[in-house]
């Protein structure tokens, strides 16, 4: 069946400025590849860093928000499948879409969980320990996890992510579906430069997310001081989107330290750095600047946050040390040891070829799509708490969204 996917976004894409805005440029090229017809709407503004969908002939529509247009506009689309990109458009948009296109397949593309990440952001700022009874009592858990028992299908991005959906949510496998980066395989006689020929370190990461500006704090204050007293030549470079002033201010030539703010082209920077740092305290998902540094063959420190969910059995492509000290140990070895650096790096490409081949993993997608679509009314049938809390959601966002819609009305009068 050729399906007309509607992807209702909480941003435009930007897959140069953050991991989600990749993926989602993932999913819509798989979509594509099938012949589907796809549509992409936001509330969002566009900015210098969004991409141009219409030129992979993807529709692209501005959408309101409490209002009746989107009533109409989705009754005139007719979409056989509906994409959320976040389980805030699912809150804003979903009773919506169950009411005027019913029989139209729900798909919640998590990106990451954003309970996971925040409430491993407040246990930090609170100097204690994360555990799960602090994630099963956070009001933004009870949100995220409801948006996913409304949904007909949920593509979570991580191994981790899936088991903790299972395990301490207790959620039905049949509404889970793992879905990671897709990724075409590494050829291992490939062109990237060598060890000798690459030189410095690198950090990249998209500054409005919260665990990049923290990781590059923790370079700045704890870390990069003293490898450079180790490796006195050294530099580290670091990229991202929108970094703040405070970010910009770190740069200090005597110190080897650069910050570079956004960059059109990360894959290039990768292929000829040496060594990625990610010294992630917090956050949830699949980290793209870790995965895209093994798609450039180039080996990377992180935390155990940082490689969660992307390697399981292989051993890592460099290493992952949470100890501050430990950290600047292995940076230091990384860099200097010619041959530990091409072990890390072979380490990558089996990586990315045994857990993100594109090739692979996409046809089992289109699979579990199918499946799912052919058996909807039983498949909502035996997701009962989905149907119960979508009842809900009906009656309790859809009547607050029709005040504000009315209020809007009156405003503008």
């Amino acid at each position: 069946m050729k399906h007309h996917v509607f992807i209702i976004g909480s941003v435009w894409v930007e897959p140069n400025s953050s991991a989600a805005g990749s993926r989602m440029l993932q999913l819509i090229t798989s979509f594509l590849s099938q012949g589907w017809r796809v549509t992409f709407g936001t509330v969002s503004q566009k900015n210098p860093n969004s991409i141009d969908l219409s030129k992979l002939g993807v529709q692209e529509v501005r959408l309101e928000l409490n209002s009746t247009s989107f009533d109409e506009f989705i009754t005139d689309l007719k979409p056989t499948i509906v994409v959320f990109d976040r389980f805030i458009t699912e809150e804003q948009f979903g009773w919506r879409v169950a009411e005027y296109c019913p029989k139209a397949l729900r798909v919640l593309d998590t990106e990451d969980l954003h309970c996971l990440r925040k409430t491993r952001h407040e246990a930090l700022k609170k100097g204690i320990e994360f555990c799960n009874e602090m994630l099963l009592n956070s009001e933004i858990s009870k949100r995220e996890i409801a948006a996913i028992y409304r949904c007909d299908i949920s593509l979570i991005i991580s191994t981790f992510e899936m088991n903790l959906l299972k395990e301490v949510f207790k959620i039905d496998k049949s509404l889970l579906y793992h879905l990671p980066f897709l990724f075409d395989k590494i050829d291992e006689n490939n062109s990237w430069k060598p060890y000798d020929e690459r030189h410095h370190f690198v950090s990249i990461g998209n500054f409005l997310h919260a665990p990049n500006l923290d990781a590059t704090i923790q370079l700045k204050k704890h870390i990069w001081n003293e490898i450079r007293k180790r490796i006195p030549a050294a530099e580290l470079h670091i990229y991202g989107a929108y970094p703040t002033q405070q970010v910009l201010e770190f740069t200090n030539a005597n110190e080897g330290f650069f910050v570079h703010g956004f960059v059109e082209d990360a894959f290039e920077v990768l292929k000829n750095s040496r060594i990625l740092l990610a010294p992630l305290r917090f956050g949830a998902g699949i980290k793209g600047k870790l995965s895209n540094a093994m798609l450039c063959g180039t080996p990377s420190v992180t935390t155990s946050v940082g490689s969660e969910g992307m390697n399981d059995e292989i051993p890592w492509s460099g290493f992952v040390e949470d100890e501050i000290a430990k950290f600047i140990e292995k940076a230091v070895l990384l860099y200097t040891d010619k041959y530990q650096w091409n072990q890390a790096q072979h380490r990558g490409i089996e990586i990315i070829n045994t857990k993100f081949d594109k090739e692979q993993l996409t046809p089992l997608l289109f699979k579990c799509i199918d499946e799912v679509f052919s058996n909807l009314e039983q498949h909502r049938n035996n997701n009962f708490t989905g149907k119960m809390l979508m009842h809900h959601s009906l009656q309790s966002s859809k009547y607050m969204s029709k005040w504000i819609q009315e209020k809007n009305r009156k405003h503008k009068l």
